[in-house]
């Protein structure tokens, strides 16, 4: 929007015709050196200093990533913390957790996570494009699709125990997970609520919020659980009313950094606008929660593969504690699928298919340095992780027998983050799911199978063909990646955000505005 003698012109519906007077190109001015500070961003010498441009690339990345690690961390080590106190309890109940966490959680982790990764591109490119307001009504769709999104997922909850039965798992196993699955529920709707604040924070980068809250939480979390299992001797209950209590607190601080008016140029309140195009909405967060879903359950598949071999309650406890490593690991890898995500959405809705094009080469890099390093970690260390988790020795063990793929796992999740990230930037997310379904479910699942089962390397098996259908997966984005037109996702952005766009109110787009121009 500009300026003109105190009356405000409205641009038509290309984002980048305007009307152009000496009043509003000073307002433009303005807005625009605020945005450069906020967004990074600075006009790009062909001729400068390479080692300069990467060192502020990579500034960028930690400035979105460091928070979205912080946050990730802590919100996933909360389970790891439930788990090691469950586990001490006994083989059955850790059983009865890993299938839990592992197969109901991280299906309906999945959905979610992956619906709100909608926001993530729709937020990411409207905060590039400066359409401020929106994002506020990005969020509340988010919010609106995420929750009839776990409603939906209720029955998986409640009658877990049956579902684990029909798999082909034991009575007891099967009962005990039942049993704890119904304490799930409320994390269930703390996903639709967190997911989708944490990419609306994460696009305007203002997610440190977000990191701190949820090491704050995790603090909490860890004194409850203490308290609850060991002191008070409240058992499961007490563990998973511990992540209930540490979870929702993340949420309710988050929406009174919201509501409290700490993101006045986004949150314009809540309006009947976030039930308009629902249904373009729901279209892109559905692809989205496929992608990640594909991504997620792929892991989980292991767990059901390795139920019909013998001695089937050690290798699924052992299996949790690998399946846990990697998933951690993978979670700090996120940090780097969400600063690739933002940094792409961001410059593709600012018109920079350059920027988005080397911001993506210097996070590459970055996340390989991690990978290396948390692999290497995973080789040298495999017993000592397993005896965090528990003090049986078969299942120790186990642990330190798979170290390898575990270790060669890890390295593969560092590139597999940033291809991501870039798609979900770029809102590709239907394409990745394609990729997904013929590297995960056609090759890599079939191979697994035919290793454990036909070849006789029992779990090894099954992980080496998990292992072929990530690396296939990242080889076909790595190619994508490189023949991808950048100038044309700056076309579809553009498209994409136009379609979408509504009118602010006058009331709140004065006051927009004039907060804009005193800032």
């Amino acid at each position: 929007m500009d300026f003109c003698c105190g009356k405000r012109i409205w641009r038509s519906k290309k984002l980048n015709s305007s009307v152009v007077t000496p009043a509003s190109k000073l307002s433009r001015e303005v807005i625009y050196s605020m945005e450069e500070e906020l967004l990074g961003s600075a006009v790009h010498d062909d001729n400068g200093d390479m080692k300069s441009r990467v060192w502020e690339e990579i500034k960028k990345l930690w400035k979105v990533g460091f928070p979205a690690m912080l946050a990730r961390v802590s919100q996933f080590g909360m389970f790891v913390v439930t788990q090691a106190f469950i586990g001490h309890h006994g083989q059955l109940e850790l059983a009865g957790y890993a299938l839990v966490q592992i197969v109901t959680v991280r299906f309906s982790n999945g959905i979610l996570l992956g619906m709100s990764s909608a926001t993530e591109t729709l937020c990411g490119q409207a905060f590039g494009a400066r359409q401020y307001h929106m994002m506020g009504i990005y969020l509340q769709r988010s919010w609106i699709i995420n929750c009839c999104a776990a409603t939906i997922l209720l029955p998986v909850f409640i009658f877990s125990s049956r579902i684990f039965r029909l798999l082909g798992d034991g009575k007891d196993v099967a009962d005990e997970a039942g049993a704890i699955s119904v304490w799930f529920i409320p994390i269930l709707y703390f996903f639709a609520f967190a997911f989708s604040i944490q990419k609306y924070l994460q696009t305007q980068l203002k997610n440190m919020i977000v990191g701190w809250v949820s090491a704050v939480s995790f603090i909490v979390h860890l004194l409850l659980s203490w308290i609850f299992v060991s002191k008070l001797s409240w058992g499961i209950p007490g563990a998973m009313g511990a992540m209930i209590i540490s979870s929702w607190l993340i949420v309710i601080v988050e929406l009174v950094y919201i509501l409290g008016g700490w993101c006045p140029d986004t949150w314009k309140g809540f309006t009947f606008s976030a039930f308009s195009d629902l249904l373009p909405a729901v279209k892109l967060s559905i692809s989205s929660g496929v992608m990640l879903c594909l991504e997620l359950w792929y892991s989980a598949i292991i767990i059901l593969l390795s139920e019909y071999m013998k001695d089937a309650a050690t290798k699924i406890s052992a299996l949790s504690i690998c399946l846990n490593v990697t998933a951690w690991e993978f979670t700090l890898c996120l940090c780097f699928l969400a600063a690739s995500s933002v940094r792409v959405s961001n410059e593709l809705g600012r018109g920079d298919a350059k920027a988005a094009k080397f911001s993506l080469k210097v996070n590459f890099c970055a996340a390989l340095s991690v990978g290396v390093f948390f692999s290497t970690v995973c080789l040298l260390l495999g017993r000592q992780i397993a005896q965090v988790f528990t003090s049986e020795e078969v299942v120790i063990e186990f642990v330190s027998n798979l170290s390898l793929l575990v270790a060669f796992s890890v390295l593969l999740n560092s590139f597999q983050a940033v291809l991501t990230g870039a798609a979900v930037g770029a809102g590709r997310q239907s394409m990745v799911a394609y990729v997904n379904i013929i590297c995960y479910y056609v090759v890599g699942v079939p191979v697994g199978l035919i290793l454990g089962y036909v070849a006789h390397l029992q779990v090894k098996g099954i992980w080496f063909g998990l292992i072929l259908g990530v690396l296939l997966q990242v080889l076909v984005l790595c190619y994508i990646t490189l023949r991808t037109d950048w100038n044309e996702q700056v076309k579809k952005a553009s498209e994409r955000l136009n379609r979408w766009f509504l009118r602010p109110s006058e009331e709140s787009d004065e006051t927009f505005m004039r907060e804009r121009l005193i800032d």
